[in-house]
């Protein structure tokens, strides 16, 4: 589905990905993780046609991204990210419905009334009570679900999501990854997630890509990629893994550098 070949890019002169080459499966989950400032947003961005590769190529369904028209790309790819909804003065339908863009004519019209969609996406996000609300008075965990539904109702083959648990509490963060793992295994979507939570990136991925140092350090299922080597030398810490009880997936337990003192008490 999404091709990248011997990709490179700098930013400001700085090299940020180096020669990257990688096949992302459709019908997958895909997590990329690795620490702040590797180039996670960055390679989100080439996925996306956003931003171009100072060398190499990304092509979706074998044609170069930048061979597509922008509406074109939006019928087939969608991207929710932060800081991607539009400034104050909008309501939350106003907001969800613009995910129709890609299908509207330059009139702004549709051939088919798609009210039904629009409602369908603002109770799956638990919108509907806040549809006449002015975005402005969101708190950013409304706004995130906000971005998802509109994601939702335009109805793409691609979902690129940037660091989409960001606002969000652990209820809401558990409800918008069940939300995508449901909608992209009725439609069999390919998912792209950039997350900062290892954890949630191992029970919900399919495969999770690590960038390190500019390059791939491991891609794979949850379970080959994530180690305790792996998690020291990528973010310079110490963890065990231990199996999740309910899906057997790899969980991370981080290991404070606790003084002796301090285990004396715990202990007693």
């Amino acid at each position: 589905m999404i091709s990248v070949q011997q990709a490179s890019k700098k930013v400001n002169g700085r090299s940020v990905l180096e020669n990257l080459s990688f096949e992302l499966e459709p019908g997958r989950i895909h997590g990329i993780i690795g620490p702040n400032g590797v180039g996670k947003s960055t390679l989100l961005q080439l996925l996306s046609g956003v931003s171009k590769p100072t060398q190499g190529e990304v092509s979706l369904a074998g044609v170069n991204l930048s061979n597509y028209s922008r509406k074109a790309l939006a019928r087939r790819l969608a991207v929710l990210q932060q800081g991607g909804l539009p400034p104050a003065g909008f309501t939350v339908r106003q907001v969800v419905e613009m995910g129709r863009f890609p299908y509207q004519n330059w009139f702004g019209d549709e051939r088919e009334d798609h009210s039904a969609l629009i409602d369908f996406a603002l109770e799956t996000m638990g919108l509907t009570a806040l549809s006449s609300r002015s975005l402005d008075q969101l708190s950013g965990g409304e706004r995130q679900r906000v971005a998802l539904a509109k994601v939702i109702v335009q109805e793409p083959e691609v979902i690129l999501l940037d660091e989409p648990t960001t606002y969000l509490d652990i209820g809401y963060q558990v409800q918008l990854l069940d939300t995508v793992r449901q909608w992209q295994k009725e439609r069999s979507l390919t998912v792209v997630a950039v997350l900062h939570d290892l954890n949630l990136a191992s029970l919900y991925c399919d495969r999770i890509l690590v960038l390190h140092k500019g390059g791939i350090a491991a891609l794979g299922a949850p379970s080959e990629v994530l180690s305790a080597d792996l998690i020291r030398e990528v973010y310079q810490t110490e963890a065990s893994i231990v199996k999740h009880p309910l899906t057997g997936t790899p969980q991370i337990l981080l290991q404070p550098k606790l003084q002796e003192a301090d285990l004396l008490i715990k202990v007693t």
